[in-house]
């Protein structure tokens, strides 16, 4: 068993109770009268945690710009196809970081029992034509940016995201410049603090990583660190970051049998961002002790697909992380990231019963988790 945080040798008993964990227990000894499951081949672990999707997203071509116009019931459907999707791979809790309009919201105030545990964010703010300006988040001034933050703790938002920078798939933006000025980061991440909420900032380039390090931001979506002579990530911003103890989610992995178009390819090469680049910053970041937690970007295109998150995970490893490491980051930091670490991300007494068990090892060979034998979500088997 990988527990969220260490992985048990030998055989562990957990004792499942009206969806929570109830025991934890070394050995086979099962107390009389509770029905079981022998998973004995296998590993159990906590359900996985995808901190960065976009639920309203189909993973189509233009999967983002192509929102504008649907009707509620389309958005509902998205959401809904697209958190099975994630169920499917062994996702009990997605944190979603950017719909159309508050779409995931709204859904999720109505409801549907069976489906992964949605930690949502509502529109992303961004600035006027902006990134991902289309789903609704414009704002501009510091005035505008607090009311913006506003308006999404008034519909039931868990955490504020803010498009600190251009970003690749939206034209006209810049992925090397941040969008706000320092004044206007500075009152998002207050009025964000001072209604409880978190915050965190898609960033691309390095000003904007350091932009919103220095706001206190509580997390870094991509933290590319891009310039124009490439990606810069020296020894002091690494030292800053671990010491803030932001979270940075560097959302690499992608779907290998999708052919990304060349236009796609030749633009974000003209940004800096290759697969290698990616990985060298996730590698560094690592090894200078930053807070990573794993989140796929899943639904913005055809290579990131929901229930992308093995591949994810596959791709830390690939990078040079621990396969403990990159569990972690899919599980324990996860749930601590999305606000959650009391109740998922762990198999402790008093935790949610959202379970995965796997054939073989997954410190061994990370790839096994791209075959669930079960999933359990509050103590319910949904898969296997």
């Amino acid at each position: 068993m990988f527990d969220g945080e260490r992985l048990l040798d030998g055989t562990t008993v957990v004792l499942v109770e009206d969806g929570r964990i109830v025991g934890v227990q070394a050995g086979a000894a099962v107390p009389d009268g509770w029905p079981t499951r022998d998973l004995s081949d296998g590993t159990l672990l906590p359900g996985l945690i995808d901190t960065h999707v976009h639920l309203c997203a189909d993973a189509g071509p233009g999967a983002l710009d192509r929102l504008t116009g649907c009707a509620e019931e389309q958005l509902e459907g998205a959401i809904e196809a697209s958190l099975e999707t994630h169920l499917a791979a062994g996702v009990t809790t997605v944190r979603d970081l950017g719909d159309h309009h508050g779409a995931v919201l709204a859904w999720r105030s109505r409801g549907r029992p069976g489906l992964p545990t949605v930690v949502a964010a509502g529109a992303p703010i961004t600035s006027v034509g902006g990134h991902c300006w289309s789903l609704g988040g414009e704002a501009r001034g510091a005035s505008g940016l607090r009311d913006a933050v506003r308006q999404r703790a008034d519909r039931g938002a868990d955490i504020v995201k803010i498009m600190a920078s251009g970003g690749v798939l939206t034209p006209g933006t810049d992925t090397m410049s941040p969008q706000f000025t320092d004044d206007e980061l500075r009152a998002a991440v207050a009025e964000a603090h001072a209604l409880g909420l978190r915050i965190t900032a898609h960033a691309h380039a390095l000003a904007a990583v350091r932009q919103a390090l220095d706001a206190g931001v509580d997390g870094i979506e991509h933290c590319t660190c891009l310039t124009p002579d490439g990606v810069r990530l020296d020894d002091t911003l690494l030292a800053e970051l671990a010491g803030s103890g932001i979270a940075v989610c560097p959302t690499l992995g992608s779907d290998p049998g999708v052919v990304v178009p060349p236009q796609v390819v030749a633009m974000a090469e003209r940004a800096g961002i290759t697969e290698a680049v990616l990985q060298e910053v996730v590698a560094r970041l690592h090894r200078g002790g930053v807070r990573l937690v794993a989140g796929s970007d899943g639904g913005i295109g055809p290579a990131k697909p929901h229930g992308l998150l093995p591949a994810t995970l596959d791709e830390y490893v690939r990078s040079g992380l621990p396969a403990t490491s990159a569990l972690a980051a899919a599980t324990s930091a996860a749930a601590d990231a999305c606000g959650a670490g009391d109740r998922k991300g762990r198999i402790r007494p008093g935790y949610d019963a959202d379970l995965l068990a796997v054939g073989g090892d997954p410190t061994r060979d990370i790839t096994v988790l791209g075959a669930p034998v079960a999933v359990y979500l509050a103590g319910r088997p949904v898969v296997g």
